[in-house]
Formats: C-alpha cells, structure tokens, sequence
C-alpha cells in the first residue's frame, strides 16, 4: 500500500563527494522542495549519478534535503522497488529509462505523469546544430531519437496523464493524452519580479532618449544561437545606433564570443560577464539595467528566459521558433524577427530605439504577464493537477 507519495523521476545532475555528501544544481532542489511543499504527502526523487560539473550547484546532505532521494548507477534501470510506495509517479519523459515504467506503476497502483519539454522537432534541430558532430554522427543521432521518439508516443498514450512544458510540447504531444496540463517553467518568484519605481526609472530613462540597454543570458552555444549575438551587434553599430549589449553566460561559444568582441574593437559597446547567480546577479541586472532581452534562439525548446525576462519587466525580440512565437502572441511582449535574419534582427532593434513608447508599452505587458506566471502559481497548478491523479482526497 501505498502512503500517498509523489514520486519524481528527474534528469538533475549529481555528483557524490566526499562522505556521502551530495552536489546538486541549486534550482533542482529549490524545485523540489516545491513540490514538497505543495503536495499532501512524502516526496521523493530518482536521479542518475554522474556529470562533470554543475555550474550553479551546492553541496548538500541527503539528511537535510526535505525529500527522500534515490540514485542510481549510470544505465541502472528502475526497478519496481523505486516505486513500491508510489502512489503517483511524475517522470521526465525526457530521460529514455522513464519511458519503461507504465507497467511498475501499474503493480505498484501508482497513477503515472509525463512531463514532456523537447518535441521531435526540437530534438532533431538540436541534433543538427550540434557543432563537435560531423555529418554521420548527426545522422545517427537523428535515426536514434526517430526510434526513440515512437517509444515516447506509446508511453504517453499508456500514462494516465501529461503536463506539457511550454506550447510547443502542448501543439505536438496533447493528442496523445485526455489530460493534459500546460505550464511554463520558470524561477521568478512573486517578491523578485521588477517594481514599479524600477519600471518607471527605465520608462523615463528611454523617454529622455537614453541609448538602448540590450541584454542577453543563457548558454553560450550553437543550440542557443549564440553565434549570432556579435553579428547583431555588428550590424547594429554599423547603422550608428547608440546602444550597449551584455552577455551572461558560459559555453562552447565563450571563448569564441570573447575573442570577437576584441577583434571588432566593440569592447566599449558588447560586455561579456560570467554566469552570475540568478537571484543575486542576473534578476537586478535586469529588472534594473536592461531594456529589452535579445533571443538569437533557433529552436523551440521551453526556455526560461523568455518567462525570467517578461517577469523583469524586459520585453524579448527573438527568432520565430514556435515557442517565442507563441509566447510572443500570448503575452504581447516583444517582437518576432524570422529565424537567422542577422540584419533583420538589427533593423528591429533599430525600430525599438526609434520608438521607445513602445519598449515601455511592451515592457509593462511583459510584467503583467509574468505575474501570472510566477514560480509559485506554476507549480501549484502542476501540483494540483498530478494531486488529482491520487483522488479527490490527495490519495
């Protein structure tokens, strides 16, 4: 019998040091203790050891953590001991070892959810823009998530329910369940979404004809488009627009992105920053330096600096991938430029600083948006949904 546990199935990193004790990405536990929270029960998580390193981590002891954690060996299978007290599981059904458990939580009468974020397309053009893979290796990796993408359509249709990480999951995969949830990941808490006085100092400040503040974060990689940032801005100072662009991030592009900026003599007008902590870091920047968030992203994936910037107060001009475009039109809070349209991109931004009404005007739907979105209102909505599951008492 089972005592009414949730029972996650994450793709977190770990890594074990020294006595046990445990390093963990600060925004899984943070999430997990969510869930916690939230949920009318014990909770517990299934994670795989192993990775290199975590860039914005903590150690922490099992004892402390809140929630029960069980880690397995790299390619370890779950087993139906894992589950035993499960009385709903919520797996990722982007971890290929989840998509084997419809029959353990069948025998252990635990109602099973998938959380889905990457759809085909996204995988594929991921596999695509892989740049340390030759032809072959990208044409392997395509076959193999086509295999694998027909075993994650007969999971979702053997769970009893899915909870859709953005609209592009929602668009390719709610035809496959008759209860599905739509949400948007993010990390903005209530108390950290910009102010009013801060959203008025930037209203004045581009109504004075001040230069436009641009800002980009995130992962410094192909997938992310970040090769494209330095072009922009090329092209940018190309037409004589007054203007700053900040990067946050690390990634395979780092170094690349570094050099450029040095070569083109933009040192004055592009700065690249490390990764900074989010709350502490990145969230004042933006809620206070930036004015508009450029997104060079060529795939679909659910990013969370698109809801993290609307929740700044920070409008997004960003590629049409069918996630942009469709939280674009959601939100009314930003611009939509065709995908890899280097001067494009420029001639909008161009257009923003021509008309800075319209960067405040966005910037406010932005906020309101991100409002009712927040961190707290998310999960308690996928909480409530998973709780479900369990019955109308929680069991």
């Amino acid at each position: 019998m089972n005592d009414n546990q949730l029972v996650m199935i994450a793709s977190a990193p770990v890594l074990v040091r020294d006595a046990g004790a445990l390093f963990l990405d600060t925004k899984f536990v943070e999430g997990m203790r969510l869930h916690q929270a939230l949920w009318h029960g014990p909770v517990a998580c299934i994670l795989w050891k192993g990775q290199d390193a975590i860039p914005f981590g903590a150690e922490y002891r099992a004892a402390d953590l809140g929630f029960d954690l069980t880690l397995l060996e790299p390619g370890q299978a779950i087993e139906a001991l894992h589950l035993a007290r499960a009385a709903v599981v919520a797996a990722s059904a982007d971890i290929i070892a989840a998509l084997e458990v419809a029959p353990l939580c069948r025998a252990a009468g635990a109602r099973l959810v998938y959380t889905i974020e990457y759809t085909l397309a996204t995988r594929l053009r991921i596999a695509a823009l892989d740049r340390s893979r030759g032809p072959l290796r990208k044409a392997r990796s395509m076959l193999w998530n086509l295999g694998h993408e027909r075993r994650r359509r007969a999971a979702f249709r053997a769970a009893d329910g899915l909870q859709f990480n953005g609209y592009p999951a929602r668009d390719a995969y709610s035809g496959l369940t008759r209860d599905g949830l739509l949400f948007l990941d993010g990390r903005m808490r209530r108390g950290m979404m910009a102010r009013d006085d801060q959203m008025q100092a930037r209203a004045d400040r581009l109504a004075a004809g001040a230069p436009l503040r641009i800002v980009h974060s995130g992962r410094l990689v192909a997938m992310k488009g970040a090769q494209d940032l330095l072009p922009v801005a090329a092209a940018l100072r190309g037409s004589g627009m007054a203007f700053t662009l900040d990067i946050f991030g690390t990634g395979e592009l780092h170094a690349e992105i570094s050099k450029g900026i040095v070569l083109a003599g933009m040192h004055d007008q592009v700065r690249l920053h490390p990764a900074v902590d989010f709350e502490t870091g990145l969230v004042p920047f933006l809620t206070s330096e930036a004015d508009v968030f450029l997104s060079c992203h060529r795939q679909a994936d659910p990013s969370c600096s698109y809801l993290e910037s609307l929740s700044c107060g920070v409008p997004v001009v960003g590629y049409d991938n069918a996630m942009w475009r469709a939280l674009c039109a959601a939100s009314g809070a930003g611009w939509v430029v065709p995908m890899g349209r280097i001067a494009a991109m420029a001639a909008q931004i161009a257009a923003l600083a021509r008309d800075p009404a319209s960067v405040t005007a966005a910037a406010a739907r932005a906020l309101a948006f991100g409002r009712l979105h927040d961190v707290e209102s998310e999960f308690a909505l996928r909480m409530a949904h998973l709780a479900k599951r369990a019955g109308p008492s929680g069991r």
